[in-house]
């Protein structure tokens, strides 16, 4: 081991008191076991001295090391015995959501709630347990937390069987497991009282940071993790073997990065293929080897280099919030949170209601994931859209509609607030509520007077003008809903509505996917100089 990592954790000091929910262990165990930091970067091997104050104490060759055990996990027949933590509730799944926000949302919740939230290992890797104590800690127990990470299906299976209060998931719920949930008295779960978006990510393609391949389009992408592209030479890189690095099958990040690259055509790993348990493992064995290709969540990248995308159509698409937020970047994932509706008690809901709250999004947005606010971005001439909207080779009746949106987009940024629809039909997705109650907030801190458009867009399956005219119905709907939503809060905004139906695609429209992220209405706000 390096001297800089040496000094950097001989250094680390925890601030968190051992749970009086865990057994101490006895001070006088010796032997040899390794303590392995989360991201996979650091072994250390050394002999057990002690556990206490939440630090392992080991003795090697550079002297007595004092470790957090927030930060590692301990490996070896002499790692200390903790007994089994006992919760109030526990929450269990995705290791994207338990290992790379919990540990902040559970801090953010108790600064919310007036309280000190305590956070100690269990010695169970990938496990955490938060107590809280009110007044910020010189109160009462509030309860506790005991937040278990695997993989999105665990959470499921874990509601399944009564384990979990809270199921964390990086993906969606399918229709088996929601099936079988609803079988066994859970409820519908996917209403919005059991189903909780909590954030947004885009996955993101990384490389090492010396690879010259900076952009790679979803047509390389499926030929590198099929096995048809085997060198970087032929996506324009070097000379070089490619060295690809999946996740397991069933993993929730592998489903949705084969599902944004290949639809339903998925391929197993490759027999060659590196795989890895999580994220932070990933980025690891990107970052150490430059032949490396690999995939993470957003708050993963872990100075690895992100690649830009390019879809079918010939579409960029840059990994960052605003695409993520907008869902028009082709990996993006939601982020959620499944209570069963005969489990889920009060102080369970109170916990759920903050993390999908704008109190939470400082804390989502500080572990390195998207948070559910919105962004206002410029709409420039120079931009792709606008260069989209001048091409010259649309015949001269669906031109004349784009010269018009080109017009009034120019003095209208864009809020990253879009509302989707299904297909064939005018009812908004699972985000509708969740949008207008952020859009209202939004507005209603905006001057009187400010000038606010909703522009619908459709795919392009069907006749251009009942699109034009669907998708002119469907902003009007949206600004209906607010209206109402919002009542007085917004009267001093003025609203308009504009319908160019399937010009200016978000996403190529050859899967149903993709149609749907056309199937869209924008919301427009008057721009700064306007």
């Amino acid at each position: 081991m390096d001297l800089t990592v040496y000094k950097k954790y001989r250094n680390l000091v925890s601030s968190f008191a051992l749970s009086a929910a865990l057994v101490t262990p006895a001070a006088t165990m010796a032997g040899e076991v390794t303590l392995k930091s989360a991201d996979g970067t650091v072994n250390l091997v050394g002999e057990f001295i002690e556990f206490t104050d939440n630090n392992y104490v080991i003795r090697t060759g550079l002297g007595d090391l004092r470790i957090s055990a927030s930060r590692v996990s301990c490996s070896g027949a002499d790692c200390p015995d903790f007994g089994t933590a006992e919760a109030d509730i526990n929450i269990a799944g995705s290791d994207a959501i338990g290992t790379g926000m919990m540990p902040l949302l559970m801090s953010g919740y108790g600064a919310f709630l007036g309280a000190e939230a305590t956070q100690t290992a269990t010695g169970i890797d990938g496990q955490f347990l938060t107590e809280m104590i009110g007044d910020e800690g010189f109160g009462d127990p509030m309860g506790t937390y005991l937040i278990s990470s695997s993989g999105s299906a665990d959470a499921f299976t874990a509601l399944l069987d009564g384990s979990a209060k809270v199921g964390m998931s990086a993906r969606r719920i399918t229709p088996d497991e929601a099936r079988a949930l609803r079988a066994d008295g859970a409820g519908n779960m996917v209403s919005t009282d059991s189903e909780h978006i909590i954030a947004v990510d885009s996955l993101v393609v990384i490389t090492h940071p010396d690879n010259p391949v900076k952009t790679v389009t979803l047509e390389q992408l499926r030929g590198i993790y099929s096995g048809a592209i085997t060198n970087w030479s032929e996506v324009g890189g070097e000379n070089a073997p490619i060295t690809i690095v999946d996740r397991a099958e069933g993993s929730g990040t592998r489903g949705v990065f084969m599902n944004g690259v290949f639809g339903d055509q998925a391929p197993a790993p490759l027999s060659d293929t590196i795989l890895v348990s999580d994220n932070n493992q990933m980025a690891s064995q990107v970052n150490a080897d430059e032949t490396a290709i690999g995939y993470v969540g957003y708050a993963f990248q872990r100075g690895a280099s992100a690649l830009s995308l390019v879809n079918d159509c010939g579409l960029t698409m840059t990994p960052d919030a605003f695409s993520a937020r907008t869902a028009e970047y082709a990996l993006q994932r939601l982020m959620y949170l499944y209570t069963r509706d005969d489990t889920a008690d009060e102080a369970t809901m109170d916990f759920i209601h903050y993390a999908e709250s704008a109190a939470a999004d400082e804390v989502i947005g500080k572990a390195g994931f998207i948070d559910l606010g919105i962004d206002r971005r410029a709409q420039p001439l120079d931009g792709d859209r606008a260069r989209a909207l001048l091409n010259p080779n649309v015949d001269a009746y669906e031109g004349g509609f784009m010269r018009e949106m080109l017009s009034q987009m120019v003095d209208y940024d864009r809020l990253s607030t879009t509302f989707r629809f299904r297909t064939g039909s005018q009812k908004l997705d699972e985000r509708g509520l969740l949008n207008m109650q952020r859009l209202a907030d939004y507005l209603e801190t905006q001057e009187e007077g400010t000038k606010v458009m909703f522009v619908g867009f459709t795919d392009d399956v069907g006749a251009f003008d009942s699109n034009r005219t669907l998708s002119q119905s469907r902003a009007e709907q949206v600004r209906a809903e607010l209206q109402s939503f919002a009542g007085d809060r917004l009267a001093g905004i003025e609203m308009a509505t504009a319908g160019y139906g399937e010009i200016a695609p978000a996403a190529c429209n050859t899967s149903e996917n993709e149609r749907q992220i056309n199937r869209r209405v924008e919301v427009w706000i008057e721009a700064a100089n306007g």
